[in-house]
């Protein structure tokens, strides 16, 4: 296979949009990665779309072709990709195989989501179509309460605490405040967390993602090709992709994400690292103990460790693992389809010193993990600067 690289990287603002359609974020998110390539985009040999239930949220589907018409490249094979909140994730993974086969030369990756159009009821069962709907959503378990469960399982078993918890919360909104695209600029506070309202014991409001309007895209092209002519360049050393059960209840330890562990195990072995060799991270905190267990699963604490790695400052900014720079699903924003390219957004803008003064000193190597669901699916992507 051939060695890739991502040379542009765009994302659209993020937030309740009201007056921007899906098309119009797309859009947006891929011209703005287009230019910063400094491609034309009719050089674009394939558009790849990451989007998770865009006929629920929008009513529209048959996003491949759609994309490619509004993007002005219609004509090009142009594939959507679904795999509920890692559909953003495979996008990339799809667009990198393009590439590393030789398939494509040049392709765009995006992830979109239109959340705010319905309802918050309707928006709820959009989502809870990522569970395992006959045993799950169907029986009235809605995504806080299977996380909460999650949550409460780690609690009793590692004596995590609800301090901890939020101290997930209180660190990305933090980074949020730094990041011009984020949904959020609210700063917290541990007491701000445990005051916000009961959503699934013992998870609050505060310690939920958003529902949220956004998209965001990425150029790739052969390695090769982007060292004789690309201006800015980020190679993509490893990437790994896994499944577990949907169901939570089928699993025999709800707290251990096993498709992040074996999807970062398939990436780290291509990238030729251990979790000490990754710098930061951007990882799929859709509640706050999400991100615990993904820090755990990803090797860089042991399990039950999560909530002291946290507490003990080393997932923070300046901490020996900076995690979730960018504020994270829970305060940047999670349009579900395009969260996963999100963060290769943030890992490029990293590597490239363009983080501002979220900026990770030193950084060479970054690492994205991005899950559907309660981790039925998980992509990791390890980016590296050469």
């Amino acid at each position: 296979m051939r060695e890739v690289a991502v040379i542009g990287v765009g994302m659209s603002q993020w937030g309740e949009l009201w007056r921007s359609s899906l098309r119009d974020l797309f859009v947006d998110a891929a011209l703005a990665a287009v230019k910063d390539a400094g491609v034309d985009v009719k050089k674009i040999d394939s558009l790849v779309v990451g989007c998770m239930t865009s006929g629920l949220f929008t009513g529209q589907e048959h996003l491949g072709a759609l994309m490619a018409d509004y993007l002005g490249v219609k004509g090009i094979p142009a594939t959507r990709v679904e795999s509920a909140c890692a559909s953003g994730g495979v996008a990339f993974r799809t667009g990198f195989l393009e590439v590393a086969s030789g398939m494509s030369d040049l392709v765009l990756v995006g992830g979109v989501e239109k959340m705010t159009d319905v309802s918050a009821d309707q928006a709820t069962r959009a989502l809870s179509a990522a569970s395992d709907f006959a045993y799950e959503a169907y029986n009235g378990i809605t995504f806080p309460a299977l996380y909460a469960m999650i949550a409460r399982s780690h609690m009793e078993r590692y004596g995590t605490t609800r301090e901890q918890l939020a101290l997930v919360a209180v660190k990305n909104h933090e980074n949020a405040l730094k990041n011009p695209k984020a949904q959020y600029h609210l700063k917290l506070s541990v007491e701000g967390v445990l005051k916000s309202v009961l959503v699934a014991d013992p998870l609050r409001l505060m310690d939920c993602s958003p529902l949220t309007d956004g998209a965001a895209a990425a150029v790739l092209c052969p390695l090769e090709k982007a060292k004789k002519g690309a201006k800015r360049w980020v190679k993509v050393a490893g990437i790994g992709q896994a499944t577990d059960t949907i169901a939570l209840s089928s699993r025999p330890d709800p707290t251990w994400f096993e498709a992040t562990s074996l999807a970062a195990q398939r990436a780290m072995r291509m990238a030729g690292v251990k979790p000490s060799g990754i710098d930061f991270a951007e990882v799929h905190d859709c509640f706050t103990i999400a991100e615990i267990c993904a820090i755990e699963a990803l090797g860089f604490c042991k399990p039950g460790e999560g909530g002291r790695f946290t507490e003990e400052g080393h997932t923070a900014l300046g901490g020996s693992k900076p995690i979730n720079t960018s504020g994270g699903l829970k305060a940047k924003g999670h349009p579900v389809g395009a969260s996963g390219v999100a963060q290769i957004v943030e890992l490029v803008e990293q590597l490239r010193g363009e983080a501002g003064d979220r900026k990770v000193k030193g950084a060479r190597r970054g690492l994205a993990q991005n899950m559907g669901g309660t981790c039925g699916s998980a992509v990791v992507s390890i980016l590296e600067k050469v």
